[in-house]
């Protein structure tokens, strides 16, 4: 596969498990540039979601409906015959992004091989049978007269875990170390090391065979990517991939849409009432110290902006509290440019956009900084002290607590979201900015629903 600027070969599809490839290899085609990160956003929005569903506990039936709905939503293409290659091209991109740590290629293939499950699962008999086939696996259907010697012992299982029981079954007879999930959930007869699993359970042998094959490939593409492809590409495409992996995927939050300018009378109350943690924390700081690092000024100041925090109040509130630490004259000739610098009002001109939850947790803070992830760089004690200060009940505050062991920090903040507001946040917390909006949503549902317009206050 290599990525051009323009042209690009098609991928011509070949047997019925084609519509679900198995990614054996790259395919010989020319990627246009514009196409190789377009469509590896495209399908890193579905992983993200099966990532995030998968985070709060999403049952079996959920998640089904949720990675077909995904996938549906996502990996559209204008062309038809477009589809399969889309698919194909979006698995090698990502595969490139994600192969270059233990941590991005343990991810990359937990979610992937769910995403493969589902689709498998969804696939007509037929083209399970044709995948089946493709992984070359040595297993055939049992023999009538085998199937009927354990008749008996195969009705009692599926009675067990609620299968239907049919006279025409297929049944495959494969080593039981090779289906482990089925071993484990007590899912399957056994019989002399070896397990009977009917056509519908067939998913679980082939995820194995998916997921091994996966593994080793992501360990060989590194090894590419190391020794050869991140030199070769260094000023075309390792831009492109290393960017991927951070990459933040919502709405633009530069600019305030959805709610009024704040005031500077209002900001105090505002912080206490919609601010998410990491930006409560910064602010709260500032007003204690009079002073934030660079860090923090720049992920404080940009979420400011994103609210609706005017130029001019912007340079009034920042001065307002440098100059208790520096004095105004040192704050205007030292701070006040990156302030109009980030309004792109200095400099190119740039119009900046407020960080999102994935650049703010891949932050590294330093000492003396406040900035970055509460959920992932405060201590569990600090953590909790200030989850206790947002008023997060025990029970809640647990909750996270359990989602930050885990590392699972945009959870964990919308987690909290909820505590605070009595309201379910099921698209989770990705954006200060939108935990901010989405919180003053609620406010104001709450303010008009306790003063419907037109009521007038007794006297």
């Amino acid at each position: 596969m290599e990525a051009v600027r323009s042209r690009r070969k098609s991928l011509v599809s070949t047997g019925v498990g084609s519509t679900l490839p198995l990614y054996r290899s790259a395919p010989p085609l020319e990627v246009r540039l514009e196409d190789f990160e377009l469509y590896a956003i495209d399908r890193l929005r579905v992983l993200k979601g099966i990532s995030d569903a998968l985070s709060r506990g999403k049952k079996p039936d959920e998640m089904e409906k949720l990675v077909l709905d995904l996938w549906k939503t996502n990996m559209r293409h204008q062309h038809s015959s477009e589809l399969l290659n889309k698919d194909i091209i979006s698995h090698f991109v990502l595969r490139l992004v994600y192969c270059r740590t233990e941590e991005l290629r343990k991810w990359f293939l937990s979610i992937e091989t769910t995403l493969f499950r589902y689709r498998f699962r969804d696939k007509p008999s037929e083209i399970q049978r044709a995948l089946m086939a493709e992984f070359d696996l040595p297993y055939k259907a049992v023999t009538t007269a085998e199937y009927e010697s354990v008749k008996e012992k195969l009705n009692q299982v599926a009675r067990a875990i609620g299968q239907p029981i049919t006279t025409d079954a297929i049944y495959y007879k494969v080593p039981f170390e090779e289906v482990p999930e089925l071993v484990a959930g007590r899912r399957v007869f056994i019989q002399k090391g070896n397990a009977y699993i009917a056509m519908n359970q067939v998913v679980s042998l082939v995820i194995t065979q998916f997921r091994s094959h996966l593994s080793k490939a992501l360990v060989l593409t590194n090894r590419k990517w190391t020794s050869m492809i991140r030199e070769q590409e260094k000023d075309r495409l390792v831009p492109i991939i290393e960017a991927l992996s951070t990459s933040y995927l919502g709405p633009d939050y530069s600019q305030s849409r959805e709610h009024a300018e704040i005031s500077l009378k209002d900001i105090d109350q505002i912080a206490k009432s919609s601010f998410p943690l990491c930006m409560r924390h910064l602010f709260e700081k500032l007003r204690e110290d009079h002073h934030l690092k660079h860090g923090g000024r720049m992920q404080l100041g940009l979420f400011l902006k994103g609210v609706g925090l005017k130029l001019d109040d912007a340079l009034a509130f920042w001065r307002a509290e440098f100059s208790r630490k520096v004095g105004a004259e040192r704050f205007d000739k030292e701070y006040a440019y990156s302030i109009r610098h980030n309004y792109g009002k200095e400099g190119k001109r740039t119009d900046y956009t407020p960080y999102s939850c994935q650049k703010i947790i891949s932050s590294t803070p330093g000492v003396g900084d406040h900035h970055g992830c509460p959920y992932r760089h405060f201590s569990e004690e600090n953590l909790r002290t200030a989850l206790t200060r947002m008023r997060v009940g025990n029970r809640a505050l647990e909750d996270v607590i359990d989602k930050v062991r885990n590392r699972h920090y945009q959870l964990a903040c919308t987690l909290t979201f909820e505590a605070v507001h009595g309201s379910s946040c099921d698209a989770g917390v990705n954006h200060p900015n939108q935990y901010y909006n989405d919180s003053q949503r609620i406010l104001e549902s709450q303010k008009s629903s306790s003063n419907p317009k037109g009521t007038t206050a007794s006297m």
